[in-house]
């Protein structure tokens, strides 16, 4: 890009972005009074100040940002009354007690400064609930155009390691106001940020800047071409059908580029029976802090070929957190389109409640594992990059994965050549239990005291599992030497051996006759009929 087209968009962003934080503060006084004649109003005003087309982008902007902290305000809300419901939970033990799960109780605090600490920042929690529940209740929200944490670098520059003037220039990049919405049916499918399909970025520019306009209608036509590399295809039909796709340019200070965001609305992925996500089997994933385990597993609940890891780095900027995931998720995805399977079991895991030291006590480490473990982006991330692969993702309790994945099946698939983890057992569990198997490979038999006496394991195949054991085939001709053909018990019409009370054949039943005298025996015997026959 050349300088020229840089010094224009950066003074078409700063002045943009000048009506959108004016715009959002007149928002904010609004609070829940605002209505259509308000929203009408700043529009009419913006609209003088630039246009229509870049007042009704500033306007739409301003609201979604407005939603965006009416969220996050009730989610502070929300947080800040576990708090306080957990620690006069604990302040009303005594001291050093332990906790009771059957009888609901938590444990006390162990010491007496502890107890005094706590009370303290009881005081604390219950002030800034007051402040939050009063700003919601009057629609106020507290919103920093740039970042909050960028502005509060200004004050510890030297900790921040920036310079005046480096800060200065993201600040300003930061706050700068360059998006717009698509219009289904204009050309391109945009008339505020036009990008053609070979790549040209032209841009309306605002009434009081058309004097920086090089290209008829008040628009300025960039020098530098652009090119989407992923989804291009996609990106390409849709400009070319005229369908609305929305742009955003922004500055990256750091590497002093310009770069050019496209994003279209998609049509909702269709949601597939879980019958039919799970005919060709299942993938297991066990999530974990550094890597993600998977396992093939087939319909039967069977583990198939080889365990996969996928490790990312969580540590660093948050872009390469969020690029870690991605690339972990997308080499998940094609190992599971490699081997046919359908669907990819994941755990329901949430710790957005068990991050806080009123949970866990003391323990550091334990903490700082779970509040750095992205549950929440991992779902996100992957539920939205399966939709594209048209792959379904099942979300199971997560409740005994590992226990009982390590327990059951990380010994037997540990080999000389194979070292199976205790994680990689947990993602056989998580897929079990998607496909609706028991994780416990074998139970152990009833009680002697009970109706089966040292009988078979409680788990047994389904009847319509394939190999298990059936009734053989009836057989013609003679299969003993004194059963004529055609008779005797089949093998499947045989009682339980080990089922008591069952018979061996399932014959016609007689009771003999009365037992001989001591003379009958000398005398003689009776026959089939009887009678009495000579010795």
């Amino acid at each position: 890009m050349s300088e020229l087209d840089a010094a224009v968009l950066a003074e078409v962003g700063v002045f943009l972005g000048s009506l959108a934080a004016g715009d959002l503060a007149e928002r904010s006084r609004q609070g829940l009074a605002h209505d259509a004649a308000g929203w009408a109003g700043r529009k009419r005003e913006l609209t003088g100040r630039s246009s229509a087309r870049w007042a009704g982008s500033i306007t739409k902007a301003t609201h979604d940002q407005w939603a965006l902290a009416r969220r996050g305000q009730a989610a502070h809300l929300a947080w800040l009354r576990t708090q306080i419901a957990s620690v006069e939970a604990r302040l009303a033990r005594p001291l050093g007690a332990k906790a009771d799960k059957r009888e609901g109780l938590v444990r006390g605090y162990a010491t007496r400064g502890e107890w005094h600490a706590k009370s303290r920042r009881l005081h604390t929690l219950k002030h800034r609930l007051a402040v939050v529940e009063a700003d919601r209740a009057a629609g106020r929200v507290h919103v920093v155009r740039g970042g909050k944490r960028l502005a509060n670098a200004r004050h510890h520059l030297d900790a921040a390691g920036l310079s005046e003037q480096v800060w200065r220039e993201r600040w300003r990049a930061e706050r700068m106001f360059l998006a717009a919405d698509g219009e289904s049916g204009k050309r391109f499918g945009n008339e505020t940020i036009r990008v053609t399909d070979t790549g040209q970025v032209s841009v309306k520019l605002p009434a009081p800047l058309a004097h920086l306009a090089n290209a008829p209608h008040g628009r300025y036509l960039l020098d530098a071409t652009v090119a989407f590399k992923h989804r291009g295809a996609e990106w390409l039909d849709r400009i070319t059908a005229n369908r609305a796709v929305a742009y955003r340019i922004h500055h990256d200070v750091a590497r002093d580029r310009w770069y050019v965001t496209a994003s279209w609305q998609r049509a909702a992925a269709p949601v597939l029976p879980l019958q039919a996500a799970l005919a060709r089997g299942v993938v297991g994933v066990d999530m974990n802090d550094d890597h993600l385990a998977a396992w093939q597993l087939d319909v039967h609940g069977n583990p198939v070929g080889e365990p996969q890891r996928y490790f990312y780095d969580l540590s660093g900027t948050t872009e390469h957190r969020d690029a870690q995931i991605r690339h972990a998720l997308t080499r998940l995805l094609h190992h599971t389109r490699r081997c046919g399977a359908a669907a990819i079991a994941i755990e329901d895991l949430d710790f957005t409640d068990g991050t806080s030291r009123e949970k866990h006590g003391r323990n550091k480490r334990f903490r700082r594992l779970i509040s750095r473990f992205p549950t929440a982006k991992l779902r996100a991330r992957l539920v939205s990059m399966a939709a594209e692969q048209n792959i379904a993702v099942v979300a199971v309790d997560p409740a005994y994965t590992s226990r009982w994945g390590a327990q059951h099946w990380q010994q037997p698939l540990t080999t000389p050549r194979r070292r199976t983890s205790r994680h990689d057992a947990a993602s056989i569990a998580v897929g079990r239990r998607a496909l609706g198997h028991p994780i416990r490979r074998r139970m152990a038999p009833p009680h002697p005291d009970q109706s089966d006496r040292g009988g078979h394991r409680t788990v047994q195949a389904r009847p319509d599992t394939r190999g298990r054991e059936e009734p053989r085939r009836h057989l013609s001709g003679p299969r003993t030497g004194c059963a004529p053909p055609g008779g005797g018990a089949k093998a499947g019409d045989q009682g339980a051996q080990h089922r008591s009370g069952h018979p061996a054949e399932q014959g016609f039943w007689q009771q003999d006759s009365l037992p001989l005298s001591l003379e009958e025996r000398f005398a003689g015997r009776r026959g089939p009929a009887g009678c009495r026959v000579s010795p």
